[in-house]
């Protein structure tokens, strides 16, 4: 291939390691993603629908980088979850569908309509009449229930969440968190009372689902709560696996009091009780 080829220029433009602008470092990403489409086998064979779990993995760790407090991970995460993005857009200029241009007007399109609070001369005063507003406004915008576009592939703890914070934005809600703990008693025990496997799995579900609507009268997004929940708990099952480790004993050879003095000395050094 010539050297001076239009696809040879761009790789060179897109190794120099000269002074660059905001605006050339955004193009340099877009050409660089353009390059690999067309010069990466594996690149090549990408299509949308086989990059959006990757794109979910890059979302999942961007969050992790969030979580652990890691400026220098976040960096990197940002800028694979910004590849990504690169990349769709660039398999919808392929099949002729968007561009960039198109995805930025879109976006500023919506805000400005949605924050009529902002950009026009609606009164919101609260964060609540704010999100009452743009519930509104996306019903305005076409949609045939307040459920449209609350994504499937949301995990399912965020998922009901994110239902039951859409319903109660039109007052299909609770009175108060008293209600909603006595619906979880009420559900504990049909699952006390269920025969069927089915019927136990249905009262489970049930009893989830109404504890992450008590989540929203914490103020608690159940998805973060469980995930600190989660890291609690890994921290303390490590500090119990080390003493393992260290003891030359197999777990097995431990009693469950012994495991459980292990444990509540994890928790005493991690200052959580």
């Amino acid at each position: 291939m010539s050297q001076n080829s239009p696809i040879e220029q761009l790789k060179a433009d897109i190794s120099s390691k000269k002074e660059r602008s905001r605006q050339e470092q955004f193009e340099r990403v877009v050409s660089l993603v353009k390059v690999l489409r067309q010069e990466c086998p594996w690149d090549r064979k990408q299509t949308p629908q086989s990059l959006a779990h990757l794109l979910l993995e890059e979302s999942y760790e961007l969050v992790h980088a969030l979580d652990e407090g890691d400026e220098s991970e976040l960096k990197k995460e940002i800028g694979d979850l910004f590849l990504h993005l690169c990349f769709q857009v660039e398999l919808a200029g392929e099949r002729g569908a968007f561009s960039f241009a198109d995805v930025f007007d879109a976006l500023c399109h919506k805000l400005i309509n949605r924050h009529p609070h902002v950009f026009s001369d609606v009164v919101a005063e609260t964060e609540g009449d704010v999100l009452k507003n743009w519930e509104t406004l996306k019903m305005q915008e076409g949609r045939q229930s307040l459920l449209d576009g609350v994504p499937n592939a949301m995990s399912e703890l965020l998922r009901a969440y994110r239902v039951q914070k859409k319903v109660s934005g039109v007052g299909f809600d609770w009175s108060s968190d008293e209600g909603v703990l006595e619906k979880l008693v009420e559900e504990i025990t049909e699952l006390k009372n269920a025969e069927s496997k089915a019927e136990q799995e249905e009262e489970f579900g049930d009893i989830l689902f109404t504890i992450v609507n008590y989540s929203r009268f914490l103020d608690a997004n159940p998805e973060d709560a469980l995930r600190k929940a989660t890291n609690k708990f890994m921290a303390r099952f490590r500090s119990v696996e080390a003493h393992v480790q260290r003891s030359g004993r197999d777990w097995k050879a431990f009693s469950p009091e012994e495991l459980d003095a292990l444990w509540q000395e994890a928790k005493r050094c991690q200052g959580i009780f």
